[in-house]
């Protein structure tokens, strides 16, 4: 049992083979105790070197909702009244702090995943900040 730091492309690949090869190990084994050392060797490789971006404000928000077999009507009263649920859902208002406490305890969505500024696709399909966009449009 050779273990060593992935440190490139090419150790990350052998590690992955050498993890499919003894895939199933007994744990308290040699080859069970290589498992667990592989596994978290390439689990931290791909966390530093593939992150995983946190979704969309509002595309978390429909996603709960669809998983909770829920629609948007099911927002009023808890960010408010119809009109304001539309504006938020639409992008056309952020979400206040007030309205992310209550979608998190409500839809109990991650609140780093709602205080993130929401993210625009314009149609070259590159996301932006709505931030960015706004400003960008001041200074034309």
């Amino acid at each position: 049992m050779e273990i060593k730091p992935i440190r490139s492309e090419q150790d990350y690949e052998q590690a992955l083979r050498r993890v499919e090869r003894i895939w199933g190990s007994p744990p308290g084994t040699v080859a069970g105790d290589e498992l667990d050392v592989l596994a978290t060797l390439v689990e931290a490789y791909e966390r530093e070197r593939y992150p995983i971006d946190l979704p969309d404000p509002i595309d978390a928000i429909k996603f709960r909702l669809e998983q909770t077999g829920k629609d948007v009507r099911a927002l009023v009263g808890v960010i408010g009244q119809r009109t304001r649920v539309y504006e938020v859902m639409r992008g056309d208002r952020p979400l206040s702090l007030n309205m992310i406490r209550k979608l998190h305890q409500k839809l109990e969505i991650p609140a780093d995943v709602l205080i993130q500024e929401r993210r625009v696709r314009p149609r070259n399909g590159r996301p932006r900040l709505k931030a960015r966009r706004s400003k960008l449009r001041k200074s034309a």
